[in-house]
């Protein structure tokens, strides 16, 4: 994995803009800490960071290719997992490699398709290609949105980069913010909107988009959608189908020339993972596999059930670290340092984010990158097969509006009077626009149409702020995290089964569980789902409610916006919060420490509300 960016001004020759191109080349240097190169070519430059996992001498970027006289130019992030199939396809097209790196693949695979290229790849990548004969940019984004693609479009000129901070380095991108953009945030966040880049003027490629700059426009194109199909499948066919998707997945995402591992959290989705991967590494040869989980200084002492969280996580961790037969490091984190670790989280993501849920991560990614380059995780399962309890409760499931956000309540009451006064309809037309994009069949009964809406909101909304969590803590320590689940013939496969197949045996994700019994331990296939881990130690909340409180002394950008009153009633009696800000986990505490996130990312990006 790596960074990208790139600026195109035809008013401008970018030679003479070496040192903010440099500016924005460190910007992202956290995605690319191997290498780094910039190609300049009259008004164009293209950026790069490398992170090396495969091919270490012959997938140095930019990348260049001349081909009938036209010179091409790639800087690519991310990895392909049908390499080796594209590449024999050039190679019968008249095609020669120099290496066996997927970046050059990509290239040669656009010299001979164009812009059809993106409908040849299968993996996770965000890329940039300059063509030197019509000097136009083709911009690309993968299939499920696992890569990050932001730019910022001028009058003369196109900025584009995996993160906004590098926009924000070019000194063209002001750190500004409009109703929009604070709808965002206090209405939406920490999900965004399809598209937006939250900073005013500043956009991002949607998951199977594609662009093409050329002639002082730019131009989207949609290359990828999920579409309604009819369910040919039997039982018996949809399980052994699911299991070969998913296994097929897992193995094409095995292959690295750096050492790679997989985070297990003892549930259903990396259990899989992990030991449908111990399992090729066992008859291939390679050895036991390493697996990382993460826990919270003192939890056990604290943990309490809830609907959401039935059970901890460290007995099956154990049950399956024994029978994978894997070498296993519990890392646990101090509750100090998960707050102290919110402000890199903002850093990481340049926006205020999902909270000790990201922070987490990051302090978690921050140790496995001591030994590991390359790590394997279970995201998305929950989105694609019906993972979470409100796809199973009926009356959450028909409620019209985002299941995760039911209610703005908390949110309105944290901000002044007057602030903010559409907010509400802000969301509920986010909500609206979402569920009108959700292609249906006529024959679809009514529970089958409202679950194809539920994909579509848990797929665009829900999944993409956990994947780009994903994506930002781990790049910030440069370590690659892959994401099996979202294999895009996963992801069909999922969208158009029927509702009393993906959850059989009245089970959340009971179709995978079906195609993994024979393969899991009973007492993990059959487990109820657990999400991902938080700390129940006090200590979390009384740190983060002394913060507050000196963030509410300040007369700044932020406490002109919030009501500082009923900000101390959520400190002095945080057990009144009993609905989520966002998602199944975000109450006070988090609700505090979303309070510091946006406290740090004011003053830290000098953010002006205009």
């Amino acid at each position: 994995m790596c960074g990208i960016a790139g600026w195109i001004d035809r008013n401008t020759d970018m030679s003479q803009k070496t040192y903010v191109l440099n500016n924005m080349s460190q910007a992202l240097d956290r995605r690319g800490p191997d290498e780094n190169g910039i190609y300049i070519n009259r008004n164009t430059a293209l950026i790069h960071r490398r992170l090396i996992v495969i091919d270490k001498e012959n997938g140095k970027q930019p990348m260049a290719v001349n081909h009938n006289n036209t010179t091409y130019v790639i800087v690519y992030n991310g990895e392909l997992y049908n390499t080796d199939a594209l590449r024999e396809q050039l190679k019968a097209s008249g095609f020669h490699f120099r290496g066996h790196s997927d970046t050059e693949v990509v290239l040669k695979a656009f010299i001979k398709y164009g812009a059809k290229c993106c409908e040849k790849l299968n993996g996770i990548f965000a890329f940039a290609i300059f063509n030197s004969s019509d000097r136009s940019i083709f911009l690309c984004r993968d299939r499920i949105g696992v890569k990050p693609l932001f730019y910022y479009e001028y009058n003369g000129g196109l900025l584009f980069a995996s993160e906004i901070k590098a926009l924000l380095a070019s000194g063209v991108v002001k750190p500004q913010i409009d109703e929009h953009g604070l709808n965002e945030i206090f209405f939406l966040g920490p999900a965004r909107t399809p598209s937006c880049g939250v900073f005013k003027g500043v956009f991002e490629l949607n998951p199977g988009e594609c662009a093409v700059y050329k002639n002082g426009r730019l131009t989207r194109k949609k290359y990828y959608t999920v579409d309604a199909h009819e369910h040919e499948d039997n039982e018996k066919k949809t399980i052994e189908k699911t299991r070969y998707l998913l296994t097929d997945a897992i193995q094409k995402q095995l292959v690295s020339d750096m050492p790679l591992c997989f985070f297990l959290s003892g549930g259903l989705d990396s259990s899989i993972i992990v030991k449908t991967a111990s399992m090729y590494c066992k008859e291939h040869k390679l050895g036991k596999i390493n697996t990382y989980s993460v826990e919270y200084r003192d939890n056990e002492k604290y943990f309490k059930k809830s609907l959401f969280q039935p059970n901890a996580d460290f007995e099956y961790i154990s049950m399956m670290s024994k029978d994978a037969d894997t070498r296993h490091r519990e890392i646990i984190l101090d509750n100090t340092l998960l707050v102290d670790a919110l402000y890199e989280s903002v850093a990481a993501r340049d926006l205020p984010g999902y909270v000790d849920v990201d922070s987490s991560l990051l302090l978690f990614c921050k140790e496995i990158k001591k030994d590991y380059t390359v790590a394997l995780s279970g995201e998305c399962a929950d989105e694609l097969f019906g993972g979470y309890p409100w796809y199973h409760n009926k009356d959450i499931l028909f409620e019209d509006c985002f299941p995760w956000s039911r209610t703005q309540d908390v949110r309105r009451m944290i901000l002044k009077n007057g602030v903010l006064k559409n907010g509400e309809e802000y969301v509920r037309q986010r909500y609206l626009d979402t569920i009108n994009l959700a292609p249906k069949l006529s024959t679809d009964s009514k529970t089958d149409k409202r679950m194809r809406e539920m994909f579509y909101l848990n797929f665009y909304w829900f999944m993409q702020c956990l994947l780009e969590r994903k994506d930002r803590c781990s790049m910030y320590s440069g370590l690659e995290v892959r994401v099996p689940f979202c294999d895009y013939r996963l992801v069909e496969y999922a969208y158009n089964m029927p509702w009393k197949l993906k959850a059989w045996g009245n089970r959340e994700k009971g179709i995978v569980r079906k195609a993994f019994e024979d393969v899991l331990p009973n007492e993990i296939c059959w487990r109820k789902k657990s999400p991902y881990p938080k700390t129940h130690n006090p200590i979390y909340f009384n740190e983060c409610a002394k913060r507050v409180r000196l963030i509410l002394k300040k007369k700044n950008v932020l406490t002109e916006l919030l009501d500082k009153n009923a900000i101390k009633s959520i400190i002095d009696n945080p057990d009144k919060i009993t609905t989520p800000w966002y998602g199944q986990l975000m109450k006070a505490p988090q609700i505090l420490a979303y309070i510091i996130e946006l406290d740090y990312w004011f003053e830290k990006y000098n953010v002006e509300i205009v």
